[in-house]
């Protein structure tokens, strides 16, 4: 016991319990920190930092640093569609083929009128391309320590620290939406301590470079040597601003020698207007940025950012526990989490995919491609575009549930780009009114053929986008927003009411021809009638519309047609292998393991599939899971999470996570999937997606709002026994807040945005006492939580169910705008 005998001993001790607990304090590390104690070796360990529009790697070089820039525009080709053809005739007869069992026929037409890569079409899919790079040559004496390289997710920040000789210096890196600029602030801790080279270049074949005054400038035109010419000018310009020193321009470089600080701010600017006007001026939108952010301060433009950026981020937290292996540099916790014994990195990784769509893709922006916007290559791989049989799709999946929604507005901006420019392929392809895409598109909204009569002759492109449209409504309930996309909406839907076809067997309406999303049924053959994943896509187009119509009050004699068409689709069917079926006919193969399972779209994103609606296909999409495996690309496990977690097998979802949350070596070619050192991840190379999945398929796995309920901690794995999430949301408007211990619910808390019925699902073990709420009966009156029916499945097999899990449910009747603490 220490006796305190003045008040001299009494301030001295209170003076070092200050110190010790301060210590402590400023020991705590970020935990949304990806940290690194070396510069990036290679673009797979730089660091993005992204507005929307530009973007930017971070490579952190002591003495040469090396900003990798991007703007989301730089595409090659130029306005103009693909799908001029009248290749109607064509479709007919593949149709006759198929249904005359002549497969291999059909293919090999398909294949002939629809060749893989037409070289006078110039708009067969267009490339999107960097800007350029800015190099900063230090003229560094020494060797550097204490290096430490670093992206602040919570704030959008990077920053840089190392100490050469007595002088520490730091780097700061911030992509502003607010002031549409890169800037970058370079500080030391003795005066006179700055000096560096700055040049700026780019790839592209056709550019200048110049200087005016303390700017320098980069202007070129889009393209590259594959024959893909572009017509997007674009104009990179650079300006410092130095306190102390002096700058100077020395050839095609800027020279700063002896300064106390360096702020440099970088803008670009490109001649795209939309997708079919490129009038704009590049060059002075370029200056026009740069003016603007030059006559602030850069305190006040990185006091906005940080501000501006948390107002997105800030909506949701997650701790799923934490152990000292958050000490670790990031890319070493990468490789050690194998080990099993730092949960905080599936936070770290969940939070990392929130930062990367709030970074791609703000409202008035594109939407992110396949890249996000992080792309070095003139060329890059399958041309960094939108596709959209998964992966354009699966970027937005944590839109909602993740509490971005204002982040699928570019999303929804290309949407209606698409029902104008998917009215030619609809019509020139299939004599059907509205408008379709297929399985690709770019910057000139493109809606015909790519890749091909295999690859490409799946026309559902714009079924599957579309579901955006109507997902959000139900997480928002926005009757205005629905009212604006309502004709994207009905225009599908008008397409698949003219295209479905009357397959001879079971006379059933399908599309054909059509396929399941790049696999094949035998060798070299995939074009075929009815697949399980167009059926079900085409069911949630008809749904879509009728539902939408009836809460507009629109379209009644049009609804009637739409429903009729409904009822004539086919139903799912469990195979010999009982599998849930991939084609028609019984096809599917046990050692088949494509990277695509897109027959169980119907699980997830759909909501076709209920454990307890439809156990059978439950357990028959299980099977179908299985089979194919869990070892795949990147964005395959991304979508196998979100499976495993709507098939509430947490442990199994979590063995996913883990599979991606693996070292991804430098592969660039392959299907093994994983993450490169800067938490990105690998198909490989490089795809953006992966990282939106696991993102969704971690929010899946805590909060589920599709079956009529909202499904508390419905796929909880063994490894994240207590934790507490915040701010996820569900459909209906609902926000939640969940803590557990033990895998016990201790609370949960509900804010109502909308208002409405609000029926809560917990299974019984997850219970830590009984709701004090009355128990759930009948049909959730919830509009905005209605479950569709879908056919009676067929089934070849006599298929035993496993015991359904046990759930409790219970209706809290809320109003817009309260919250409801309901374990206090």
């Amino acid at each position: 016991m220490i006796q305190i005998t003045s008040v001299k001993k009494c301030v001295f001790v209170l003076t070092l319990l200050f110190s010790v607990i301060s210590s402590v304090y400023a020991a705590e590390p970020n935990l949304y920190t990806l940290w690194y104690a070396k510069s990036a070796a290679n673009w797979n360990e730089a660091l993005p930092i992204g507005n929307g529009r530009l973007g930017a790697m971070l490579f952190g070089g002591v003495e040469r640093d090396h900003l990798q820039l991007n703007e989301e525009t730089i595409w090659t080709g130029g306005p103009g569609n693909n799908s001029s053809k009248d290749l109607y005739p064509t479709m007919q007869e593949i149709r006759r083929l198929l249904f005359e069992g002549k497969y291999q026929e059909a293919q090999d037409l398909s294949n002939k009128e629809m060749p893989r890569a037409p070289e006078a079409n110039n708009n067969y899919g267009m490339s999107y391309q960097p800007a350029g790079d800015l190099w900063i040559d230090f003229l560094h004496e020494g060797k550097a320590d204490n290096y430490r390289r670093e992206l602040d997710i919570a704030n959008a920040l990077s920053t840089l620290t190392y100490q050469v000789g007595e002088v520490t210096y730091t780097r700061e890196y911030l992509a502003t939406a607010s002031d549409q600029v890169i800037a970058v602030r370079l500080t030391a801790d003795k005066a006179k301590s700055i000096s560096c080279n700055l040049k700026l270049n780019t790839p592209h074949l056709v550019h200048q470079q110049h200087i005016i005054g303390n700017r320098i400038y980069v202007d070129g035109t889009s393209g590259d040597k594959q024959n893909k010419k572009g017509q997007v000018k674009f104009s990179i310009a650079v300006e410092p601003k130095i306190k102390g020193g002096t700058l100077q321009a020395d050839g095609e470089m800027l020279k700063v020698d002896q300064a106390d600080e360096l702020v440099l701010y970088i803008s670009i600017g490109t001649n795209f207007n939309n997708y079919h006007d490129l009038s704009g001026d590049a060059r002075r939108r370029a200056d026009d940025y740069l003016d603007a952010a030059l006559r602030k301060k850069y305190k006040a433009i990185k006091t906005k950012h940080v501000e501006d950026y948390k107002g997105y981020f800030d909506r949701v937290s997650l701790d799923l526990g934490q152990t000292s292996a958050i000490n670790k540099p990031t890319d070493q916790r990468v490789a050690d989490f194998h080990l099993g014994d730092d949960p905080q990195l599936v936070a770290l990784y969940f939070q990392f995919g929130r930062y990367l769509l709030i970074s791609s893709s703000r409202p008035g922006s594109q939407p992110a491609n396949l890249q996000g916007i992080w792309n070095d290559k003139l060329s890059p791989p399958w041309s960094s575009k939108y596709t959209v049989n998964i992966n354009t799709e699966m970027n937005y999946w944590p839109a909602e549930v993740t509490n971005l929604s204002e982040m699928h507005e570019p999303l929804f901006a290309m949407l209606k780009d698409l029902s104008v420019t998917g009215k030619e392929s609809a019509w020139n392809y299939y004599r059907a009114r509205g408008w379709n895409m297929h399985h690709n598109t770019d910057l000139w909204r493109v809606t015909g053929i790519i890749d091909g009569g295999f690859y490409g002759m799946w026309p559902m492109g714009g079924a599957w986008l579309s579901q955006h449209i109507w997902q959000h409504y139900l997480f928002n309930g926005d009757k205005a927003f629905l009212a604006k996309y309502y004709p994207i909406l009905k225009g599908i839907t008008q397409f698949y009411v003219d295209v479905l076809q009357e397959e001879p067997t079971h006379k059933w309406l399908v599309v054909a021809p059509s396929m399941s999303p790049e696999n094949s049924y035998q060798s070299g053959v995939g074009i075929t009638a009815g697949t399980t994943m167009d059926n079900q896509l085409v069911f949630d187009v008809l749904s879509n519309f009728i539902e939408a119509a009836r809460t507009l009050q629109e379209d009644e004699t049009f609804v009637d047609t739409v429903v009729n068409k409904r009822k004539r689709l086919p139903p799912m069917q469990v195979g010999k292998l009982g599998q849930l079926q991939e084609w028609m006919e019984d096809r599917d193969r046990a050692e088949d393991h494509h990277r695509h399972i897109s027959h169980l779209y119907g699980l997830y994103p759909s909501a076709q599939i209920s454990p307890n609606r439809h156990p059978a296909l439950f357990e028959a999409a299980k099977k179908s899971l299985v089979f194919r495996g869990d070892k795949s690309t990147g964005w395959s496990m991304g979508w196998k999470v979100n499976w495993w977690a709507r098939l509430l097998d947490g442990n199994r979802a979590y063995k996913l996570i883990a599979d991606q949350l693996s070292p991804a070596g430098n592969d660039t070619t392959g299907q093994a999937g994983g993450t490169y050192a800067n938490l990105l991840d690998a198909h490989p190379p490089f795809q953006i997606d992966g990282n939106f999945g696991c993102t969704a398929g971690i929010a899946e796995m805590l909060v589920q709002s599709h079956d009529g309920s909202l499904h508390i901690l419905p796929a909880l794995p063994d490894q994240w026994h207590t934790g507490e999430v915040k701010g996820l949301k569900a459909r209906g408007g609902f926000i939640v807040d969940i803590a557990w211990k033990d895998g016990k619910l201790q609370k949960l808390v509900v804010h109502a945005s909308i208002g409405g019925n609000c029926r809560i699902r917990v299974a019984d073990n997850r219970l830590n006492d009984q709701l004090s709420l009355k128990q759930a009966v009948g049909i959730n009156p919830n509009p905005l939580y209605k479950v569709l029916e879908i056919k009676e499945p067929i089934s070849r097999v006599n298929q035993s169910t496993s015991n359904p899990i046990e759930f409790e449910e219970y209706d809290l009747s809320t109003k817009k705008g309260k919250t409801y603490d309901i374990l206090r």
